[in-house]
């Protein structure tokens, strides 16, 4: 069925754009007040000012959990892309009922509340002497960016044409050529878009990191929130507004591949 693309300015097109401007509302009052030179929260701001800024790059404390959340990301990542690839392959052998039952519990984390899995991983993590660990840390953010990279890989092996492997190995590949030269390039845009959802589902992780933080593995998160409870920092103004241009312009990257690849194809195609 050929439907018609959406206009802006018909009831559903209007509803769309006043249900993204809720969800953007907040993100976009939060840059001027990273702007502000006053020493609260407040908006509109008194005046303008970089201090914020400036405290968020000198201040060690801020510096510390930059860094290690970097760290962390940068280490769950590679985990989960590896993990949550060949779990989508494993998946995509599998007969019908067997692969709903394993996609229903690779990707049960993101239906249980974090807190439950953050207390089973605190309990877990301190009979081995990992609570406060930052190796503690990226196995548990690990398990929880698994189901992010299971189902952008497993969405595009749902266009995948398994005879082009068959081929491949006909005329004599060897199984690693033959993913490395079919299989990852036409699977390539689902591993992109996992990874990039797995270091921002793990840069971006609270609850967990709040559970098993310890001397000096203090995430960024983390950090923002004793900043709120603690001191009222404007600080983390800056941190917040860093945080959301990041994340914007990694999904919108993400996108802008995806859609000229989709040009690429149909211009092949034709």
């Amino acid at each position: 069925m050929i439907t018609k693309p959406l206009r802006p300015w018909t009831p559903l097109g209007i509803a769309v754009i006043l249900v993204a401007a809720l969800l953007l509302l907040p993100a976009v009052l939060i840059v001027p007040m990273s702007l502000s030179s006053g020493s609260s929260f407040q908006f509109p701001p008194p005046g303008w000012s970089l201090r914020w800024y400036e405290n968020l790059v000198t201040d060690s404390g801020w510096q510390r959990a930059v860094v290690t959340s970097l760290q962390v990301s940068a280490l769950v990542t590679p985990l989960a892309l590896v993990i949550g690839t060949l779990a989508s392959f494993g998946l995509h052998r599998m007969t019908r009922k067997a692969r709903i039952v394993g996609l229903g519990i690779l990707v049960s984390p993101l239906a249980i509340p974090n807190i439950l899995i953050a207390l089973a991983a605190y309990a877990f993590f301190l009979q081995l002497g990992m609570s406060g660990t930052i190796h503690g840390l990226v196995f548990a953010q690990t398990c929880l960016a698994i189901p992010f990279v299971v189902i952008a890989v497993w969405a595009r092996l749902q266009g995948y044409d398994r005879s082009l492997t068959s081929a491949a190995l006909s005329l004599g590949a060897s199984q690693l050529t033959t993913f490395r030269t079919v299989t990852l390039p036409l699977i390539m845009p689902g591993v992109v878009a996992g990874a990039v959802f797995a270091f921002v589902s793990s840069f971006d992780e609270l609850v967990i990191a709040l559970l098993l933080q310890g001397p000096g593995v203090v995430t960024l998160p983390v950090k923002m929130f004793d900043s709120v409870v603690e001191e009222a920092d404007p600080t983390i103004t800056a941190a917040s507004t860093i945080l959301v241009v990041a994340v914007s312009v990694a999904v919108l990257l993400v996108q802008l591949s995806w859609l000229r690849r989709e040009q690429r194809t149909k211009k092949d195609g034709n």
